[in-house]
């Protein structure tokens, strides 16, 4: 019983260190303006303060970005239309959150 109890109160803390903040949008420009993510498999992606996006995953795309209601949006040329997603941070660890739950997680890199 005593070993059930313990692990009941370290629980909370381990969950705790695994918790994504969602950000606001001043929070967001924060996280990301003279930034660049690491995807995994070499793929990059830095945002600048003139609000353009550059990619890179074995080719580059460039395209634009902003901050609109609390969330992260992109756009990618030839395509007009603008994608939004929820903003979260825990750590170096950003996450991108479309609208259906699928996620992307991004890592700070040199």
């Amino acid at each position: 019983m005593r070993r059930f109890a313990l692990i009941l109160a370290l629980w909370p803390g381990f969950l705790a260190a695994d918790e994504f903040r969602q950000l606001s949008g001043g929070e967001i420009l924060s996280a990301l303006i003279g930034k660049k993510l690491g995807y995994g498999n070499g793929a990059w992606q830095t945002f600048d303060e003139v609000m353009l996006t550059q990619y890179f995953s074995g080719g580059p795309s460039a395209g634009r970005w902003a901050v609109r209601e609390e969330r992260y949006c992109s756009q990618w040329p030839p395509s007009d239309l603008w994608a939004c997603y929820d903003f979260f941070q825990n750590g170096e660890t950003i996450r991108f959150v479309g609208d259906g739950g699928d996620f992307t997680d991004g890592t700070y890199v040199q």
